[in-house]
């Protein structure tokens, strides 16, 4: 376990770097609008990593989603993520009504560089509030499971990079479940040999993999 809590300080490190990113674009952005460009750089940058590691852009290279863990999770109960927000369907109809709003109003602010990029910062600040509100009544990463980009990335990249668990060796001590960000059960895709785990909103931060005490986990090879 010694080996698993410096595997977690790591990564909340990296996090609450991230955070910081992720405060500062979000509060200057109001003052500098040109600083919300910033948002569909990494949205490009979700969607390249998404072509080859699945949501691994989600864990911590995405600062609003370590703003999530690192922060708004000090505030959250912890809660069971609702099923509703897993579904795809609600899930691809807020991709599409986020897409349209987006179009329409770089349509409407064009070519002005200042406003378009304060567009970017209204929206990432309504969004962020939608965020935290659903991290203090249920969990931190709920937002995550209904992140247009994170959608995207989910159905683009769901079979990139899996983990994988060994049937053979896991003992369903279920701790994998209890640290996964996103309450992913990669138990219960355990059958005969090596199986991945076919779930396209892991987030490949490793800390399954970390934390098993029979080394079940691994990420697949390539």
């Amino acid at each position: 376990m010694d080996a698993f809590r410096l595997y977690e300080q790591k990564r909340e490190a990296k996090q609450l770097l991230g955070s910081i990113v992720f405060i500062f674009i979000l509060l200057a952005g109001w003052y500098v609008p040109l600083l919300g460009y910033f948002i569909p750089l990494c949205m490009l940058s979700g969607i390249g990593i998404g072509l080859f590691r699945g949501r691994k852009w989600c864990d911590w290279y995405c600062p609003r989603g370590s703003f999530y863990d690192a922060l708004a999770g000090k505030l959250s109960p912890q809660r069971k993520i609702p099923a509703a927000l897993r579904n795809m369907y609600l899930r691809i109809g807020v991709l599409f009504l986020l897409m349209l709003i987006m179009g329409f109003n770089l349509f409407k602010r064009w070519p002005n560089p200042t406003m378009i990029g304060m567009f970017f910062v209204i929206m990432l600040s309504i969004t962020t509030v939608i965020g935290v509100i659903l991290a203090i009544v249920f969990h931190q990463r709920s937002w995550c499971l209904i992140c247009p980009i994170g959608t995207a990335i989910n159905l683009i990249g769901r079979n990139k990079y899996p983990v994988e668990i060994d049937s053979s060796l896991c003992v369903e001590c279920k701790l994998c479940a209890k640290v996964c960000p996103v309450q992913i059960k990669p138990y219960t895709f355990k059958s005969k040999g090596r199986q991945a785990v076919r779930d396209g909103d892991c987030l490949r931060c490793g800390l399954c993999i970390a934390v098993c005490p029979k080394k079940a986990l691994r990420f697949k090879k390539e």
